[in-house]
């Protein structure tokens, strides 16, 4: 898989990437996590599957996954080695594929995408907040670097590969029947559950998939 669209997904799915699966884990992320998406989950109705774009080694899903331990888990993930930890976790179904190139085989009750946006090529966040519209049953859930404009900030001595935005406003502003449902920040000075300094937002289709 290296016939990338940007040069964003050749940097993650390389030796930058196998980095960052191999520094970010442990039971402190895994417990940071558990506290940051009790405040979300609670504010959902019957979520029984969820999918993850750009997943990493799961730490995110292995938190969910204690908190509704009965819904199917997907994720989708462009690093190989990212993803060999991923196909550890039972019941997970894994995409290794960017997500440019994902074609949903089905809508998911709740859609994530932690951590990613902020990495992607601006150009393709059209796409990929319709992608998200067109995976969810009925939520999504971003939870990204915030800054009301957009604005480029160097990431570990690289260029092109950290954008800030209003990420959840311009997918409500793009996408029809889409409402706010909540929305909160995550402290890396957190006295309990230190977490990197995202900022989440719940948002819901105002008509839910039926099946």
């Amino acid at each position: 898989m290296t016939d990338f669209k940007t040069e964003q997904e050749h940097f993650w799915a390389g030796e930058f990437g196998d980095a960052y699966a191999a520094r970010n884990q442990g039971a402190n992320w895994v417990a940071s996590n558990i506290a940051l998406f009790s405040r979300i989950l609670i504010r959902t109705v019957t979520v029984k599957s969820v999918i993850e774009f750009g997943a990493n080694i799961g730490m995110n899903i292995v938190a969910m996954k204690q908190l509704l331990p009965e819904a199917a888990f997907s994720a989708v993930e462009i690093n190989e080695k990212a993803a060999e930890h991923l196909r550890a976790i039972p019941d997970l179904t894994v995409y290794r594929k960017s997500l440019l190139e994902f074609v949903p085989d089905q809508k998911r009750d709740f859609v994530l995408v932690k951590g990613v946006l902020i990495h992607m090529n601006p150009e393709t966040l059209p796409s990929i907040y319709d992608l998200l519209d067109r995976t969810s049953r009925r939520y999504v859930c971003i939870a990204e670097y915030y800054n009301p404009k957009p604005v480029e900030v160097e990431y570990r001595g690289h260029a092109g590969k950290l954008f800030k935005r209003d990420f959840a406003g311009e997918m409500l502003d793009r996408i029809p029947g889409l409402r706010l449902v909540d929305y909160g920040f995550t402290y890396h000075r957190d006295n309990n559950f230190p977490d990197d300094d995202i900022t989440w937002f719940l948002l819901e289709k105002t008509d839910p998939v039926k099946e």
